[in-house]
Parts: C-alpha cells; structure tokens; sequence
C-alpha cells in the first residue's frame, strides 16, 4: 500500500513555538495583565504534559496556587472565562512573535511539504492547539506558499478529546477518507506518538529540547529533526535513514511499518 499522506503535529514539530513562541507569550501576557508570574524553560516543560494551553493555564493556578492580586475575583467567579480571556492576549502575543520572524520552521519541514505536495501526497496538520494559535503559523510561519499545500488542518477544538487520545488523528483520517497505514505522523513528544499510534498510524518522531529523553518505545524511529543536507540528524531509535529525512525514506517506514513497534 502506498503512502499517501503526511500527518504533522505543529507545536515542536513544525516549528519550535513552545521555546520561542508560547512560553514567551504567555510570560507578556502575565506582565501585561499584572501578574508577577514567570514560566521557566523547567516548569513549562512539565505543564507541557497538559494537553492544551488552556488547560495548562488551568491547572497551574488551582495546583500552585500564585498570587493572582486583582484577578483573584474574577477567577473565582468564572475561572473558565478568566483562563480564555488570558489565553486569547497570550495568542495575539504568539502571533506577534510569528509576525516577526521569531519563530522560524524546524530544518526539514519546508522541503518535506513541497516534496510531499509535489509528489500527489496529502499533508495535514494534526494539533492540540486551538484556532486561534493556528491560523498564524499558517499565515506567517508557513507563509502563504507553504500554506496553499496544506490540505487539512484538525485542531484541538475539533476533537472531544485532545492528544494523547488518538481522536484529532481518527479525525484526521476520515476528513481524507483514508486508512492509517496510508500515512506516516510526524510529531516531537510522547503525548503526540501515543495519540497517532493509537490512531494506528506509523509515527516519527523529532525530539528538541522540551521532549528529548521522553518514552519514545513505540515510535517507528526517533530522531532530533527532520534535517536538511547542511543540517545532518542524530538517530535516536530505529533504522538509521540517513542524514536528513527524504520522502523515500518516509515511504520505506510506512511501507514495512508495523504499529505499535514497527
């Protein structure tokens, strides 16, 4: 059975947002609404365990308890809204960022997408984030070329469960009306692998600094990029596919892939 299509996660594995994007976004919202709070690379990863930024939100202030001075009312009232509305200043913040420049694709995205368009392959995107985080990486981190070659976009709002349930995936397969062994997911964490591989789908993973040393057993191979020819990749796991990915190699894994162990 032929490949037919690329799943990407975005977050951490189209570009590398949570360390250049969120967590600095979230930190100008904390300063712009008063708050004296401050993520660091330490605790972020760990909130990052959280399926959604909302929820991270959610969970540090009811598990550590920070001073929130005058939005402690409004908090008590109706968390949910205050957790929106700080979650939406945070994402005009990410977009900022995008706008800028800030947040370059990861070595290997760009080309994978052209190669795969190029070649008759659907490609898809397949997050937990929401809309509105979305919709900029599309806009300025892809811009609109790259953009015109994605065929599909499952966002954490479209799902009752987010990642690790494998529910945006299962979407993600119907929408194109295809089976999972007809794609190869791409994603950087375990929370992603465990959501595409219970989906079915054969997974690699490209780690960074967030998600390196996570329990990647069941991916079909680990490594820490895509890569590009001046920008070799170090394998972690499985076959050694060569210096950088290359659509034949993507082929190869879904061709001989057998999920969960490949």
């Amino acid at each position: 059975m032929s490949l037919r299509a690329l799943l990407f996660d975005v977050d951490g594995t189209v570009a590398d947002t949570e360390r250049y994007g969120h967590r600095p976004a979230y930190n100008s919202a904390f300063r712009k609404l008063g708050l004296t709070w401050r993520w660091g690379p330490r605790l972020y990863r760990k909130l990052l365990a959280l399926p959604g930024g909302k929820e991270r939100l959610r969970y540090f202030v009811d598990q550590h308890h920070p001073d929130l001075a005058h939005h402690t009312a409004a908090y008590a009232n109706d968390p949910d809204l205050w957790v929106a509305q700080v979650h939406d200043l945070k994402s005009r913040y990410f977009q900022r960022y995008l706008r800028k420049g800030r947040i370059p694709l990861r070595p290997g995205v760009a080309r994978l997408i052209r190669e795969a368009d190029a070649a008759g392959l659907h490609v898809a995107l397949v997050s937990n984030a929401s809309r509105a985080s979305l919709r900029p990486v599309l806009r300025y981190g892809l811009g609109r070329e790259l953009a015109t070659r994605i065929d599909l976009v499952v966002s954490g709002e479209d799902v009752t469960r987010k990642k690790p349930a494998p529910d945006s995936y299962l979407l993600a397969l119907s929408r194109l009306g295809l089976a999972a062994n007809e794609c190869v997911a791409l994603e950087d964490s375990s929370m992603g692998l465990r959501a595409a591989v219970a989906a079915g789908v054969p997974t690699i993973v490209t780690t960074n600094a967030n998600t390196e040393g996570e329990d990647f057993s069941s991916a079909c191979v680990v490594l820490d990029g895509c890569g590009e020819p001046d920008q070799p990749v170090t394998h972690a796991r499985g076959p050694a596919l060569g210096p950088y990915l290359t659509l034949e190699q993507l082929r190869a894994v879904q061709r001989f892939a057998h999920v969960p162990t490949c």
